[in-house]
């Protein structure tokens, strides 16, 4: 195997235009400019990724897509928290909450839509989907709905300190044992059903020296994502704001430009009729976006006695319970087809025409 030419290149130039950007304002011109080099690196780290996870196998090739991406989602919220103070309070949550949107009924929607119009029926492993799928319920539960419901602060869609230090260390817990449970104590339920112990399915893996240059090359990629889609933010929030849209549109753009390189990843399994693999990067994401977002910005609220709103508003706890009961009802079978893609494209359609139109 050899890396194309384009896939060194575009993190070669994407990563230095992207600090370039940071340091002075973009005009219209360097926008545009970063905005295509921002497709183009998203292309280059889902190729990257899907030499890393050629070379060591399921699960462990999405678990580091999804955790590299998070942990500069992560970065990138804390920034911006930091920069804007209290009028970011929301943020965390609006980019949480349409991290989950977006991946259970955006990219699960589109993944097995792609994979059932060319495979009409796909299937995967209930153990591992449905583990997984309870494990986002719980957390997602505790981070955002409970908020609205808890008594011990004034007013709602706020944690007092040492709810929001239990709801931190629960979500990091567990979403600390579900990466246990995929990777060492079960890993077979989230291997492809095809692949079990069947190894000469797939071509030969590249070599160590290659899928190392690949990791490098993913971690690059993916900081260029994140730093073009920063320099991108003030721009952004711009458009929203001249539009007189709400600002929580900004969270679903923002976690939009993040999941993109999961996205495609995951759609491009399913076409290639490896649906686990695609609910693997799907769910994973989510699980990680959770898990690792809601720890960190705990620690930066209480350290810096930043107030951090997390409960959902009631529209968004409808949509939330809507997705969670297509989804348990979706991956309920370990089979899949068009309709069930388009139940979910559909709720993620009503997500964003109801951000746009509250």
């Amino acid at each position: 195997m050899r890396m194309p030419l384009w896939t060194l290149l575009i993190p070669a130039v994407a990563l230095p235009l992207a600090g370039f950007a940071l340091a002075m304002p973009p005009g219209p011109v360097l926008a545009l400019l970063c905005a295509l080099l921002l497709c183009a690196a998203v292309l280059a780290s889902v190729h990257h990724a899907e030499v890393v996870a050629h070379r060591v196998g399921e699960p462990f090739g999405t678990l580091i897509l999804a955790i590299s991406v998070t942990v500069i989602e992560v970065a990138l919220i804390v920034s911006m928290m930091l920069a804007g103070g209290s009028d970011k309070s929301g943020l965390a949550r609006d980019t949480i909450f349409s991290a989950i949107m977006i991946v259970c009924n955006g990219a699960v929607g589109l993944c097995v839509i792609a994979g059932g119009l060319k495979h009409h029926v796909q299937s995967f492993r209930l153990e591992g989907a449905t583990s997984a799928l309870a494990a986002l319920i719980v957390m997602a539960t505790l981070s955002l709905v409970l908020p609205v419901f808890t008594t011990s602060v004034p007013g709602p869609d706020f944690y007092s300190t040492s709810q929001l230090a239990f709801a931190a260390v629960a979500s990091l817990a567990l979403w600390a044992v579900f990466v246990f449970v995929q990777t060492v104590r079960h890993r077979d339920y989230f291997l492809p059903p095809a692949d079990l112990g069947d190894e000469g399915v797939h071509a030969a893996p590249p070599s160590a020296g290659l899928a190392w240059a690949s990791f490098g090359l993913l971690v690059v990629s993916l900081l260029a994502v994140i730093g073009l889609a920063k320099t991108l933010s003030p721009t952004i929030e711009r458009v929203v704001a001249s539009a007189g849209l709400p600002p929580t549109v900004i969270g679903i753009v923002i976690a939009m430009l993040v999941l993109a390189p999961e996205t495609w990843a995951a759609v491009r399994a399913a076409r290639s009729d490896r649906l686990q693999t695609s609910l693997n990067l799907a769910l994973g994401s989510a699980l990680a976006s959770i898990g690792l977002t809601i720890p960190a910005v705990a620690i930066l609220s209480i350290a810096l006695d930043r107030p951090l709103r997390l409960g959902l508003t009631p529209k968004d706890l409808v949509l939330l319970a809507l997705t969670f009961a297509v989804g348990a009802i979706t991956l309920g079978t370990g089979r899949t087809n068009v309709l069930q893609g388009a139940v979910h494209l559909l709720i993620f359609a009503a997500f964003v025409f109801l951000a746009i139109v509250p």
